[in-house]
């Protein structure tokens, strides 16, 4: 199998069943967790950093400060999302949680139009629709606006497209929004510890561990991701995608038991639906740009 492919599998996998790794933390509260999260993740990239001795680059890019302020946006955009996402799944919310990353892909694509200019075919306005179909008819069903879905989607997807006009790589990138959020992390942590209510040493050797670990698990996918972009088409990255969300709503509905009825199946179906469309017409609309094969005798 080719290389690029184990690195997306890889990564998509462990997104797909981060719900188990923050159930087992589901005793630390959110805000902590994400403490933690940001504080581990911006050690650990910060050491990848230096021991590879790219210290001396990103030294030089912390004194452009366009490339500063736009990177703050990004560091909030993933902040608020990463609250969200881990609030969510240790509140018995992960189902929903998996819409918002099966609906991102649209929101995505409305969010190119809307501030790149792109345009939208036909197919693609189609499944736009659907998916908003989909939303409303869930708003219904749950008797809310199914709030966490819409947050992480554009959350992420507003992150997306300030990363897109980003310069810097996955890995710059990534240990700049860290580290603009590493000292509110770590003065809140501190706070937190000072005042008694600190998780971190009071919960057991197990917690400590994998709170120490949210680094890796943060910042290993997300590198593993970046080496199968430069891989593979991103077509292919585009379709496999869809297997993180797609494990995370198999965890909550078989695992964690969470609840899911018919009427909420018709919601997700049409979303589902949605995205069917979507990628089929992103496929066909690949094909096409592709150049004709030569044969030589």
């Amino acid at each position: 199998m080719d290389e690029g492919i184990l690195y997306a599998l890889g990564a998509y996998i462990i997104w797909g069943l981060f719900p188990v790794y923050w159930k087992w933390l589901e005793q630390v509260p959110a805000t902590q967790l994400i403490g933690h999260r940001i504080v581990w993740s911006f050690l650990l990239l910060l050491a990848v950093v230096l021991i590879t001795r790219q210290g001396g680059q990103f030294r030089s890019i912390l004194s452009k400060g366009r490339i500063v302020r736009i990177y703050a946006a990004a560091a909030l955009l993933l902040g608020v999302n990463w609250l969200t996402y881990v609030w969510a799944v240790t509140s018995g919310y992960i189902i929903e949680s998996s819409l918002g990353y099966f609906i991102n892909p649209l929101l995505s694509v409305l969010l190119g139009m809307i501030f790149l200019h792109e345009r939208l075919r036909p197919w693609q306005w189609l499944a736009v629709g659907l998916a908003t179909v989909g939303v409303i008819y869930l708003t219904f069903t749950y008797g809310r606006l199914p709030w966490i879905a819409l947050t992480l989607a554009l959350t992420f997807g507003v992150y997306g497209l300030v990363t897109k006009m980003a310069p810097l790589g996955s890995l710059f990138g990534l240990i700049l929004e860290t580290g603009l959020l590493f000292l509110p992390a770590l003065l809140y942590l501190v706070v937190m510890g000072a005042s008694g209510s600190g998780a971190f040493l009071h919960v057991g050797a197990t917690a400590d561990l994998l709170l120490v670990g949210a680094g890796a698990v943060t910042a290993v996918p997300l590198l593993m991701f970046a080496s199968a972009a430069q891989r593979i088409p991103l077509t292919l990255v585009g379709i496999m995608q869809y297997i993180a969300p797609t494990l995370q709503f198999l965890l909550g509905l078989l695992v964690y038991k969470e609840a899911f009825s018919s009427t909420q199946f018709v919601g997700y179906g049409t979303v589902w639906m949605a995205l069917i469309i979507f990628w089929g017409e992103g496929w066909i609309a690949s094909r096409r740009r592709l150049p004709p094969r030569t044969f030589h005798c």
